[in-house]
């Protein structure tokens, strides 16, 4: 594993070095693909049961991309959410310059961009100051996306912490779209678990909703600055223990943990775990097989095959794995089939060239041309 010095040292300069950035940008394209190719494995079996899937499958279940949506390697909602968070993670770093800067609602206006997704049949009559993601014609198709994050986002008043939206909803929707928030390693953890509630409030207002959310944020963010992911999820219940309603979060993290001893790692202990349908069932189940994944590949297929939801189990190890790991630990196979790869990547490298060169991109007076026309500021 790589060690936690390369990254924490960058936090502490004024300037990333070559090695330090890297580093950086590998972990953030391994979590952003590696949570798409998770996404896409489960995305033909999400509401299969485990023995449907046996039977067509086969004894070992899914082992490869299968159709889904018309193809081999289809995403679903989860990762089209999942870089809409980045794209107005992106957008609220560069307003800062500018002083008018509260993330949560750069973040909800990234979400309502999503849901204009979900009702447009394309992005031929868009606002240019949508900025580019908005333009990508094929994420202008729906895919599954949650009740709850369609009703939270259904018109322009924003959930907070205090007046949440959809009060009694614990739907994974909140986590499988809240890896990017870890992706702020300049950040204290704290501030990460604090902004990924307050976001995850905007569709998810069950505690157990917004803070398995939150604590998946706090995993992300420790691996990607090199903490071990037993470590991170130390963190995670100690963040946790200090919230109004962190018992069911809490509970789910401590059985990811116990059960890793178990015994040897198979579909029926994942599922002992729960279906994840609900977020701290998801969490938990996505946890449990980054800790035993033997490699990104054996990690994956383990978080799908269950009779559950396949797709945000598989895109929570992968966001998991792939930032602990970096893309080059990603099987190539399944990332040459991977639909919009190339879109991911471009935000991926976006989102590290903000966080490394964010200064030289912007500053209250002035912005880089290119960066204006991609994340508009206005």
């Amino acid at each position: 594993m790589r060690s936690q010095r390369v990254i924490v040292r960058a936090m502490t300069n004024t300037a990333w070095g070559r090695t330090e950035q890297q580093d950086f940008r590998s972990r953030v394209r391994g979590c952003l693909l590696g949570g798409a190719i998770g996404d896409a494995l489960g995305a033909s079996i999400e509401f299969d049961s485990l023995d449907a899937i046996r039977q067509k499958h086969g004894p070992s279940g899914l082992t490869d991309y299968a159709q889904a949506y018309g193809r081999r390697g289809a995403i679903t909602d989860d990762t089209q959410m999942t870089l809409f968070t980045v794209d107005g993670l992106i957008r609220a770093q560069a307003r800062r310059d500018l002083g008018a800067w509260h993330p949560p609602t750069d973040l909800h206006a990234a979400y309502r961009r999503w849901y204009t997704t979900q009702h447009n049949w394309g992005p031929d009559e868009r606002d240019p100051e949508t900025g580019w993601l908005a333009g990508e014609e094929w994420l202008y198709a729906q895919r599954a996306p949650g009740k709850a994050c369609l009703s939270g986002l259904s018109d322009d008043r924003m959930g907070t912490l205090a007046d949440p939206k959809n009060p009694d909803s614990k739907g994974c929707g909140a986590v499988m779209r809240s890896a990017p928030f870890g992706l702020l390693v300049g950040w204290e953890p704290h501030l990460v678990f604090q902004l990924a509630a307050e976001c995850g409030a905007q569709t998810h207002g069950h505690p157990t909703g917004y803070l398995s959310a939150a604590a998946f944020a706090v995993l992300v963010h420790g691996v990607v600055r090199g903490e071990s992911l037993p470590a991170a999820t130390q963190r995670a219940l100690s963040l946790l223990a200090t919230r109004p309603g962190h018992e069911e979060t809490t509970q789910a993290l401590q059985r990811a943990l116990a059960q890793v001893r178990v015994g040897v790692p198979a579909p029926e202990r994942v599922a002992e775990l729960g279906e994840g349908w609900v977020a701290e069932e998801a969490l938990a189940m996505g946890l449990y097989c980054a800790l035993v994944a033997e490699d990104v590949a054996h990690g994956l297929l383990l978080a799908v095959n269950h009779g559950g939801d396949s797709d945000s189990t598989g895109s929570i190890t992968g966001n998991l794995l792939g930032a602990l790991l970096g893309d080059t630990a990603l099987p190539p196979a399944w990332l040459t089939e991977l639909e919009g790869r190339g879109t991911i990547l471009e935000l991926a490298d976006d989102f590290a060239l903000e966080t490394t060169h964010g200064s030289a991109l912007h500053t209250a007076d002035h912005v880089a041309p290119g960066w204006q026309a991609r994340y508009p500021r206005t």
